[in-house]
């Protein structure tokens, strides 16, 4: 149990130590934020930091933080160690960053960003993969919730019912203004998020279960290694591309830079320590990785394990809570990736979004696709999910060390964790069964040589001193 703790400790002062870091690199200062310089009354809205933080903390997480969790600690508490680094080192820095320069850049999305700094090639790339990511995204966290609401309720309330009301309540939150719904709701489900958490901690640590401490062994039931798999796995509770894509929805709220650290690299600490909960509670609760696989195929996955521990430790209220997590947490994402793609959409063809005709023409056809692919079975799609995510992060932190680069700052905060990025993300579709199922002799080298040769790139490429010229010239045209 020492493991956990002192794993939750070094969290808290990386959020203390190297946040203030990451932030004094930046130098955030007191320019006009787009909140207020572009103020529409629709997605550029001033919001208080308290509320900005949980709707940020909402958007990134979902169910994230738990299931990603939870599947990753069928390697064992190995994965603490994986949660509590890629939090402090790779995930707060890839969010701090790409909100803050999101909102050097208007607000812009991602995409923007990446043609900004990686040039417009890779500027096409990320338009087609970002709206393509999203709009997946909002398809499975509408009918995954619409199953479990089906379930219970009557029966001619079936999950097509259901799937009507969600999809309705998406057409809502992508076309109202911020503040009017998402920025109502998502608090509160954001508190219930991380009520749930500290109340798993707490029924784990006072009913005497045993957090197994850190070891280095692959304690995996099927024998899986634990790279890349675990670091894909786990996703959103140390590094997640899906962020960047969230995070400019909160950069055209905010009133000042100097919050950035709090909303951006906290929101992600935050995850980080959800995420450090459920894996230990995964582990504590079966007493084993063994256990847990049996747990998780004998409740039908992830979902029923989050119902079973939150029942047991916390009772009646626990149960309750736990389905508010299962069914609000997914939905909750689900809105803002169909909102962040309007809003890619809108940057991408330069569509006006303060009246509501231009929102909706963009709207409805991406609620349209949405609905039609909930009629398919898209499990085979869903698989390259954890792939596409994490690769999303990897070329968002190229382009924020571009950025800082550009901008005469030492970019190694975001090079470092681009390269060790990189290289996760090429072994793993190389290796993967959805991938190119190659050998662990040939992928393992053939991921560091791709990393070896992303950062020698960075080095030829950007780092010389004509880079700054060029990229003005690309940015301007």
């Amino acid at each position: 149990m020492i493991s956990f703790f002192v794993c939750l400790a070094i969290l808290i002062v990386g959020y203390v130590v190297y946040g203030a870091f990451i932030e004094r690199t930046f130098k955030p200062d007191e320019r006009e934020t787009p909140a207020v310089a572009m103020a529409d009354g629709t997605d550029y809205v001033v919001m208080g930091n308290g509320k900005i933080f949980l709707i940020q903390l909402l958007n990134i997480a979902g169910l994230g933080p738990i299931y990603g969790a939870i599947a990753g600690a069928l390697w064992g508490p190995s994965v603490f160690l994986w949660i509590t680094f890629g939090t402090i080192f790779a995930g707060g820095v890839h969010d701090y960053l790409s909100g803050m320069i999101s909102m050097r850049h208007k607000g812009t999305s991602i995409s923007e960003i990446v043609g900004i700094y990686l040039g417009p090639f890779m500027k096409t790339v990320m338009r087609i993969f970002s709206v393509v990511l999203l709009v997946l995204v909002g398809t499975v966290f509408a009918t995954g919730p619409s199953a479990l609401l089906a379930m219970l309720t009557p029966e001619t309330l079936d999950a097509k019912f259901w799937l009507i009301v969600v999809i309705t309540y998406y057409f809502l939150a992508t076309l109202v203004p911020i503040d009017k719904l998402i920025g109502k709701i998502y608090p509160i489900f954001g508190i219930c998020l991380i009520v749930m958490a500290l109340g798993v901690a707490s029924g784990i640590v006072m009913q005497g279960y045993t957090i197994p401490e850190i070891t280095f062994s692959n304690l995996h039931p099927n024998g899986q290694a634990i790279w890349p798999f675990m670091f894909i796995t786990v996703a959103c509770g140390a590094i997640s591309g899906f962020h960047a894509t969230q995070s400019p929805l909160m950069a055209r709220c905010m009133k000042s830079e100097k919050d950035g650290r709090k909303i951006f690299y906290g929101a992600m600490v935050c995850e980080g320590v959800i995420a450090l909960i459920w894996a230990a509670a995964g582990v504590a609760f079966y007493q084993s990785t063994g256990g847990l696989a049996e747990a998780i195929s004998r409740l039908g996955g992830q979902g029923g394990v989050v119902y079973e521990i939150c029942n047991t430790l916390l009772g009646s209220i626990g149960a309750v809570i736990a389905m508010v997590g299962v069914i609000a947490c997914p939905i909750s994402s689900g809105d803002t990736a169909f909102r962040s793609a309007r809003l890619v959409i809108a940057d991408w063809f330069k569509i006006d979004q303060k009246k509501i005709k231009p929102r909706l023409a963009v709207t409805i056809p991406l609620l349209v696709v949405g609905t039609l692919l909930s009629q398919v079975d898209i499990t085979i799609i869903w698989r390259y999910f954890s792939w596409s995510n994490q690769t999303l992060a990897m070329i968002a932190l190229w382009a924020a060390a571009a950025y800082l680069r550009k901008n005469k700052i030492l970019p190694w905060v975001a090079v470092i964790p681009a390269t060790f990025m990189s290289a996760v993300s090429c072994t793993y579709i190389l290796m993967a069964p959805e991938g190119f199922q190659l050998s662990a002799g040939f992928s393992y080298p053939a991921g560091i040589i791709f990393a070896a040769l992303c950062f020698i790139l960075f080095i030829v490429k950007i780092m010389n001193k004509d880079y700054a010229a060029e990229q003005d010239t690309t940015a301007s045209a």
